[in-house]
């Protein structure tokens, strides 16, 4: 049966179960290496743009993401041909990235400025910040705001963001493009529902939980801009779609 997935979909699903084993059984430091940091973190490495959608936080993270290329996938892979399907693949997950941290670059500044109006030097919290730092971890701030902000500081820059979840998005968001009228259910919505009505409430409940500090540790902002890039693709695609099938 897996070998009557369109190849793409399976090469990448591929490559996502052998690097998570590796990363999670056999090579634990690739975690740090691959997964993607804030850009101006000091943990941040520029490979880690495209490295990061291919790490995963756990068992259940990497097989509900790979369950949802398996169903979404092959699909959009016959629908736009390979080379559509894979810019639409990576293009989307680049977009989860940038909008991610996007917001990330919002919060983090609030928070310097909050350390500078304090009369605080955020530089020393960056220099903590990096993995495998041994040295003195005690800081400037003696007020309960200082150390709060210095501890979400710490943890903006030491904290990466995993998974392919914002390219998966993208290719759901663009499956309910070219396919409105498809019924799908979800987990928490276990009625099917056309997936055109479907997708924009999984779109305005992830903007919700990423802005409001609700998140659970899940990046839906990364969601959102995955979601964006690939409705944007296949609504430019679908003008030709006949062309191309």
């Amino acid at each position: 049966m897996f070998n009557s997935i369109p190849p793409i979909t399976r090469n990448i699903i591929i490559i996502n179960v052998l690097v998570f084993i590796v990363s999670y059984f056999f090579m634990p430091q690739l975690y740090d290496t691959l997964s993607g940091f804030y850009p101006f973190s000091p943990n941040f490495k520029s490979w880690q743009i495209i490295t990061h959608m291919f790490m995963h936080g756990g068992y259940m993270h990497i097989i509900f993401n790979m369950l949802t290329l398996w169903s979404f996938g092959p699909i959009l892979e016959q629908t736009l041909r390979e080379k559509r399907y894979l810019i639409l693949y990576f293009l989307s997950g680049l977009g989860a990235f940038f909008l991610f941290n996007l917001w990330n670059f919002i919060e983090v500044q609030q928070m310097v400025s909050g350390l500078e109006t304090l009369g605080l030097n955020a530089s020393e919290i960056y220099s903590k910040s990096v993995i495998g730092y041994t040295g003195d971890m005690k800081i400037s701030a003696t007020t309960p705001e200082g150390k709060e902000l210095s501890q979400n500081l710490y943890i903006a820059l030491r904290t990466p963001m995993v998974g392919a979840s914002g390219a998966i998005f993208g290719v759901v968001a663009a499956f309910a493009t070219l396919y409105p009228d498809a019924k799908i259910a979800m987990m928490f919505i276990p009625v099917p529902m056309k997936v055109k009505y479907l997708m924009p409430i999984v779109i305005i409940v992830s903007i919700w939980l990423g802005i409001s500090g609700n998140a659970g540790g899940i990046a839906h902002l990364a969601h959102v801009g995955g979601a964006l890039v690939g409705w944007i693709l296949a609504t430019i695609w679908k003008k030709q779609l006949y062309r191309f099938n």
